[in-house]
């Protein structure tokens, strides 16, 4: 698997895909039709939003953005495409994003997770630190977790 930058031209297939992926957790049409202005990926914000995507054999999997400046960011977006939930892919871009960030000299990161993410985060990592309001649906609250990213480079 290739984890490389998003190219400009993909933000719309990238877009697409954070709908699937989010779809996974079968939520309802109205709702997915609150979300899709927030799941899009402007074709303007690839580079600023240091957009990664996880591609085998020509096929994107998943993406995510790492947004903000050191030395505290988010982790953005993560998204992995349905038939590839559970293959490592989404593992693969968070140790990534995380890697990327403490590089870059941030210290830390939030995430404003699905709950049906919720877990997964906590398995790499990040503690739930609070709650935050949801973007898409007024009342909605989501899990706001933050991971430590200072000692989290590769080792040589």
């Amino acid at each position: 698997m290739l984890i490389r930058a998003a190219r400009a031209a993909e933000a719309g297939a990238l877009s697409e895909l954070a709908v699937r992926s989010k779809a996974h957790w079968g939520y309802d049409e109205e709702f997915m039709a609150a979300c899709r202005d927030e799941l899009a990926v402007p074709e303007s914000e690839i580079a600023r939003l240091r957009t990664t995507v996880a591609e085998h054999d020509g096929r994107v999997l998943g993406f995510a953005t790492l947004e903000g400046d050191p030395p505290e960011g988010s982790l953005g977006m993560l998204f992995v495409e349905p038939d590839a939930i559970g293959r490592g892919v989404g593992r693969r871009l968070f140790e990534h994003a995380v890697a990327t960030a403490a590089d870059l000299g941030f210290e830390r990161l939030t995430i404003d997770a699905d709950p049906n993410a919720e877990p997964f985060y906590l398995a790499m990592g990040a503690v739930r630190i609070g709650a935050t309001p949801s973007g898409s649906v007024p009342g909605r609250m989501l899990p706001l977790l933050a991971i430590t990213v200072a000692d989290r480079r590769p080792r040589d």
